[in-house]
């Protein structure tokens, strides 16, 4: 979808009118909380992972830099009716562009994603990670063309979110060589990231440890605990020496964070962000400024249930980067990026035996996660995971991935219903 630059324009002022910015001029106005203090004193940077503004209100201090939304949290929004209102105005403002309705609801979806991260910035003076329609993922051309439509709307605090699909990486690259702060999304893995810092470098990466979590106890492997804080760790071990290294500005991002007892256990990770539930959970349990330590030097080790063999299931996949891996990306490296293709990414991996870090998913495949949600279920991934065609990572992204599908989608039907 290409739009006249008049068309974009108009939108622009559209989404940005009323916007009053106050950047610098928030300090003071929060408040301060010695928890938080001390997170910031052992190297975190703080973010809310909500774009709900009673919940940061309640919680918002002056340690707190950034907000986070995505596809799940501004469908949330939407459907609890905030922006009624809003959707048939950008409708009207849309009118002449001469759209299909598929591409109605694309642009009605940035709008309203750009909308409410204008709202969040304009009350918190916060960064805020925007995210972009599911639609894009597999297409870099209209990922590289939105990131810069969002970043152009507020160059002094968005942060665009591009999830981990060879898409994905590719127009990372690109938005990264332009100066476009890109964060870097479904991520679960030391390895996918350090893809993904290497070849893309963008300002953050994640780690999605409680999926990590819930995966395994859903799946009767163990209890979860201990699984994501693993494989948080290892890969932010890797994100720091690449970037010591001068290999990558990318920053580790703690996220999908279920508890506070997890806040405590990734204290000194580069940025944690936060859930309120996990963020009440912190600060009311019972601990104590001074038990508050720099937890990344930590060898956290899960316990799997008893008859369970980690290695069938793939869970190296989480926290190691093997030589494989570290050769593929230096051959990677040393690739005309901007001319390579997704399907020309993927076929690079499977030729250097790497392919089950971003796999070929098949029609079937595809189908059996969507209706799975969330959180895989290993009956149905078992002979793959084996037979190392998928790792435990790409298996997890791409549930992920599908899950904020449908909540797009979701999202989109609601739209479509005010227009």
């Amino acid at each position: 979808m290409s739009l006249a630059a008049s068309v974009e324009g108009r939108i622009s002022e559209f989404i940005r009118k009323d916007f009053t910015p106050h950047f610098g001029k928030r300090g003071g106005q929060f408040g301060t909380n010695g928890m938080w203090r001390r997170a910031g004193e052992l190297g975190s940077e703080l973010w809310l992972d909500t774009g709900n503004i009673t919940d940061i209100r309640h919680l918002y201090t002056d340690e707190f830099t950034a907000l986070t939304t995505n596809n799940t949290l501004l469908n949330k929004e939407i459907q609890a009716g905030a922006y009624d209102a809003l959707v048939p105005e950008a409708a009207a403002a849309l009118k002449g562009a001469k759209l299909t309705d598929r591409e109605q609801l694309l642009e009605l979806a940035f709008i309203l994603n750009a909308y409410h991260g204008l709202r969040l910035v304009e009350q918190f003076d916060a960064f805020v990670s925007v995210e972009e329609h599911t639609d894009l993922a597999h297409d870099v051309d209209a990922a590289v063309a939105t990131a810069k439509r969002y970043h152009a709307i507020c160059p002094e605090r968005f942060i665009v979110k591009i999830p981990f699909t060879p898409a994905g990486v590719l127009a990372t690259q690109r938005l990264s060589a332009e100066g476009i702060p890109v964060n870097h999304t479904l991520g679960f893995s030391a390895r996918q990231n350090y893809v993904i810092a290497r070849i893309a470098k963008p300002q953050f990466v994640n780690v999605f440890m409680g999926r990590l979590g819930a995966f395994t106890a859903d799946n009767g492997l163990g209890d979860g605990a201990l699984v994501g804080e693993r494989a948080m760790m290892a890969s932010q071990r890797i994100i720091r020496e690449l970037r010591q290294a001068g290999q990558t500005p990318a920053r580790q991002i703690a996220a999908s964070i279920r508890s506070g007892g997890q806040v405590r256990d990734t204290l000194g990770v580069d940025v944690l962000t936060i859930p309120p539930k996990s963020a009440k959970d912190f600060l009311y349990p019972g601990f104590e400024v001074d038990q508050l330590t720099d937890r990344t030097g930590v060898d956290f080790q899960p316990t799997f249930a008893d008859g369970v063999d980690p290695a069938a299931v793939r869970f190296e996949t989480l926290w190691d980067v093997d030589e494989a891996l570290i050769a593929c990306v230096d051959a990677l490296e040393a690739e005309d990026l901007d001319s390579m293709g997704p399907d020309d990414l993927v076929t690079f991996l499977a030729d250097r035996n790497c392919g089950d870090l971003l796999p070929r998913w098949t029609p079937d495949q595809l189908a059996t996660s969507a209706a799975e949600g969330k959180i895989p279920k290993l009956a149905n991934w078992a002979d793959a995971l084996a037979s190392k065609q998928i790792g435990l990572d790409s298996l997890l992204n791409l549930a992920g991935l599908l899950s904020f599908t449908a909540d797009q989608q979701a999202m989109d039907n609601r739209v479509a219903g005010l227009v």
